[in-house]
């Protein structure tokens, strides 16, 4: 009765998932949302059958399984996923402030519910009659057999998956490493010309260099991007003088991945892990900035050992490198220091320098990270987490304000060219479900911010609607400062006219890749093989999936996405031997 027992419990954890939730119903729902208990429950019944003599054994399994159940319930109705490999090593100390956010005693009788239930099942169901139990046996045949179809029917974002089935699933290759060439970013279908800002190239030569990674900065937060709240003003008055791209997107919804991205202007790829970045030789913007007589620094308010950053910057061409544990802070949280220590210290390193010397001055502020705390009030009703992150982007924004005016008073703000954007998103819901930045790829995921200020250079604000990407930062900044960029970068100068897409991609939970092409943003889930067409020029909400009105180019957009993924992780994992070029 151990099977039967466990199907019970995976039903009532299925159910108390999906309370409260905006979900499709249809005849095929039922089938789509608990054919994957069924069939584990099923495996475990043949386990049993097995080991008749050794009883031990399933009850081991039960056990377990039910106390992982229990523990995936408040997770899955927090993040719309039951935990995947992916996740679990993501759940480090560096979280602990955010994990002990949710250690609510909602969530914590919903776990004693499970577990409850899981005991109490095997000797209420002992009795079962064997006719009952053939009827039942038959009911989940049916169900493992028409329920894949039922899931190709019912879009459940993810939610139909079994927790323990999900965990083992995510520890298999999604993608395969394949050769693959093509000019990835070139559009498909439509090619135009953007803004010309060519006028650019070369305008920053021997400027310092200010590169600032904004923490969890979705672009549809901040006033210069429509919103009718001002969570950073420091940001908004720079952005009068900036050139600001209105259509920028991160390559992947996390930190870790966002910032090799950036610095090594490569694409990272999917099942894939921190150490394996190591062994990329790329130059990075850092080295190709040292190399040409800069000074190097990147500071943290975070700590490097979260999610393996040290593996992304080491060896990357930084003379310092301080994270939280170096700068310490009046305020400190399991994931970093206070912004104003970190701006001070950053300060110092700049004293610390010879008058004249030129530097590249990296700042990875946390300020935005959930769980949203700041030391000091905001301005925004904080009872909803959505205020709290603003006042929590509020607060990094008054230390942005320290940080410009401690340079002002040195006079070294005119002399330097500063290039500011959000390293991903942060969702609250805008999509059933989607909450954090990681497991989606929707607009509040991966649109983010960009600006490019030079005082002196850029007089008035310079809007630009044209597609860009993180990948292409270290080319733009060569670009603006006159120097060549090496021949193995994935990006583009953003100073070059071409239009080009952008391409993302996460694979934390559900494995999704996507696009931006134009007008045009297609999501591809490779588990489902559900493709999503959005004309976000029309419909930035990404309501009114245009997929099946348009085959033909959701097709090739499915296509394109899936080569370049293979590629990249091709290229990545097993890199052939090429020779640099430098480019101009």
């Amino acid at each position: 009765m151990k099977a039967l027992s466990l199907f019970a419990v995976f039903v009532l954890a299925k159910i108390l998932v999906l309370v409260g939730r905006d979900i499709t119903l249809s005849w095929w729902a039922p089938l789509a949302y608990v054919w994957q208990d069924a069939l584990v429950a099923s495996l475990l019944g043949v386990i049993e059958f097995f080991n008749r003599r050794r009883p031990w054994i399933t009850w081991l399994l039960y056990g377990g399984s039910v106390l992982y159940v229990a523990i995936n319930v408040p997770l899955t109705r927090i993040l719309s996923s039951p935990l995947t490999w992916q996740m679990s090593r993501a759940t480090g100390t560096a979280l602990s402030d955010s994990i002990q956010h949710y250690l609510t005693l909602g969530n914590i009788t919903l776990i004693i519910a499970v577990l409850l239930a899981g005991a109490l099942l095997p000797f209420c169901l002992r009795n079962t009659s064997p006719r009952t139990v053939a009827v039942i046996s038959m009911a989940v045949i049916m169900l493992i057999t028409f329920g894949p179809a039922a899931s190709a029917r019912v879009d459940s974002n993810g939610l139909h998956r079994n927790a323990v089935a999900a965990l083992i699933h995510s520890l298999f290759p999604r993608i395969a490493a394949v050769d693959a060439d093509g000019d990835w970013r070139a559009g498909l279908f439509e090619r135009s010309h953007g803004e010309d800002l060519s006028a650019y190239r070369g305008a920053a030569t021997n400027r310092h260099v200010v590169l600032i990674l904004l923490e969890s900065t979705g672009a549809g937060y901040l006033r210069p991007y429509g919103s009718k709240n001002d969570p950073m003003p420091n940001l908004t008055k720079l952005a009068e003088t900036s050139i600001l791209f209105e259509n920028t997107y991160a390559v992947y919804p996390e930190s870790i991945k966002g910032l090799f991205s950036v610095l090594c202007s490569r694409y990272p790829a999917f099942d894939t892990e921190p150490a394996d970045y190591e062994r990329v030789s790329t130059t990075s913007i850092a080295q190709a900035l040292a190399g040409s007589g800069y000074r190097t620094a990147l500071f943290h308010s975070g700590r490097f050992m979260y999610l393996g950053m040290n593996s992304i910057i080491q060896n990357r061409g930084y003379e310092i490198l301080e994270d939280a544990a170096a700068i310490s802070g009046n305020f400190n949280s399991s994931f970093g220091v206070d912004e104003p220590a970190t701006v001070k210290r950053m300060l110092g390193w700049i004293d610390s320098l010879p008058r004249g010397e030129r530097f590249f001055l990296t700042y990875l502020p946390i300020a935005g990270h959930h769980p949203y705390n700041a030391p000091a009030a905001g301005p925004f009703h904080d009872r909803s987490e959505q205020g709290q992150y603003l006042n929590a982007l509020h607060y990094g924004d008054a230390a942005l304000g320290q940080f410009f005016q401690g340079l002002k008073s040195r006079g070294l703000n005119t002399n330097t060219l500063f290039v500011i954007f959000g390293d991903h998103g942060e969702a609250f819901g805008q999509h059933e479900g989607n909450y954090g930045h990681t497991l989606f790829i929707h607009e509040e995921n991966v649109r983010v911010p960009y600006l490019v200020a030079a005082p002196g250079l850029v007089l008035e604000p310079k809007r630009v609607s044209r597609i860009a990407s993180l990948i292409d930062t270290a080319p733009t900044i060569l670009d603006l400062l006159g120097l060549p960029f090496p021949g193995d970068y994935q990006g583009s100068s953003l100073l070059r006219p071409p239009c080009q897409m952008a391409l993302f991609y996460t694979d934390y939970s559900l494995s999704l890749v996507g696009l931006r092409d134009g007008d045009w943003k297609f999501i591809y889930e490779l588990e489902s093989k559900r493709s999503k067409l959005f004309h976000v020029a029309q419909d930035q909400r990404e309501t009114d999936n245009l997929a099946g009105r348009y085959p033909q180019r959701a097709a090739n957009y499915r296509e394109h996405l899936l080569r370049w993924s293979a590629a990249q992780k091709k290229r990545l994992l097993h890199p052939g031997e090429s020779d640099v070029v430098l480019r101009r």
